[in-house]
């Protein structure tokens, strides 16, 4: 039987620190190589056995978990927060670091993060991005009204960010120096490119065959738009790893952190450990989805009547958590009697 080795990375943007133990614990070798994939093929070589290895999650992670995994019997992706209240300790180095992730992979402490297929992994970098672009071109319409404001000229504002409205308003408007005018172009012009871009990354998202019938599926849900489903799509992953909807909304950021001592429990405000990309568009869905969705609806004039608008808010996007999740289990369309069982 072969020897299995067990590794340890601490993961950096230009360093990846490295340590390999036996089952016993010895350390066999320990190092720090370029993080650079000619750097740690070279490295790969130089491992004298099967080996297991595990590492942080970081924004650098992905790349080298697709290269490593190939080569490795197994290889896992430490959960950050849950890992430094376990590896707390006086002494903190990039070595010390990389040891105490093999003794914890050595021993099965290690506790492990989910890491989404590559394909999936992919797709969700796109999704980000397109929010990002969304984000910019929120701040140009943002721009558009703050330099309307500042010299004081009149415009409506449902129409200001039209199109046919803000050209007329530009030839209407009097006592604006022609720099507004020309930063007020700028603005708009930005705001349409960005928009157009957004708009193409959605319908190439949308009609991916990885997640186009995922998509589809979750879109017969009313109130569940195409950045809904996206979303839930991309930031879930594999539904099979939530035994339960409660296990979900937690995901989602949409329940308060439990603090229970001596029988006595606790709720404050929603909890931080969260999935924050789920969290912000569910909850933007759920000012929006009672409108088209009866179920939901209940929900919140329920909530609504005992006078707390952003329970109310909370509560039907749970609600809407529980049949996303129960729709994907089921691989049926939405039906509301079905839905609100599952629920």
């Amino acid at each position: 039987m072969k020897t299995l080795y067990y590794i340890g990375l601490d993961v950096h943007k230009k360093t990846i620190a490295y340590c390999i133990k036996s089952f016993n614990g010895k350390i066999l070798d320990q190092g720090v190589i370029g993080a650079d994939r000619i750097s740690l093929q070279a490295w790969l070589e130089t491992i004298p056995g099967p080996w297991v290895g595990a590492m942080e999650a970081t924004m650098f992670t992905g790349w080298i978990y697709d290269f490593l995994l190939p080569h490795a019997t197994e290889l896992k992706v430490a959960h950050p927060e849950m890992l430094k209240a376990i590896v707390a300790a006086k002494k903190k180095n990039d070595r010390a670091d990389a040891e105490m992730i093999a003794d914890l992979l050595r021993v099965n402490l290690l506790p492990e993060s989910y890491m989404m297929p590559t394909e999936l992994r992919e797709l969700r970098r796109m999704l980000r991005y397109r929010n990002m672009i969304v984000r910019n071109a929120v701040a140009m319409k943002n721009k558009t009204s703050g330099l309307l404001m500042e010299v004081g000229a009149q415009y409506n504002k449902r129409k200001l960010h039209g199109k046919r409205y803000f050209n007329e308003l530009l030839d209407k408007i009097e006592y604006v120096p022609e720099s507004v005018k020309d930063m007020l172009r700028m603005s708009r012009s930005s705001f349409e490119l960005f928009d157009s871009i957004q708009k193409k990354l959605v319908k190439i998202l949308q009609h991916d065959p990885v997640i186009s019938e995922r998509v589809n599926l979750l879109m017969s849900i009313p109130g569940v738009g195409e950045v809904t489903a996206l979303t839930w799509v991309l930031e879930i992953g594999d539904i099979e790893r939530f035994s339960n909807a409660n296990k979900a909304v937690s995901y989602c950021g949409l329940c308060s952190a439990q603090r229970e001592s001596a029988g006595k429990e606790k709720r404050g405000p929603l909890s931080k450990k969260r999935n924050k990309h789920l969290q912000t568009v569910l909850i933007e869905a759920a000012n929006l989805a009672p409108r088209w969705n009866v179920g939901l609806a209940e929900v919140q004039a329920k909530v609504l009547s005992q006078g707390n608008r952003n329970q109310a808010t909370i509560a039907v996007a749970r609600r809407l958590v529980k049949y996303m999740l129960a729709v994907e289990r089921r691989g049926t369309p939405f039906v509301v009697n079905e839905a609100v069982k599952a629920a």
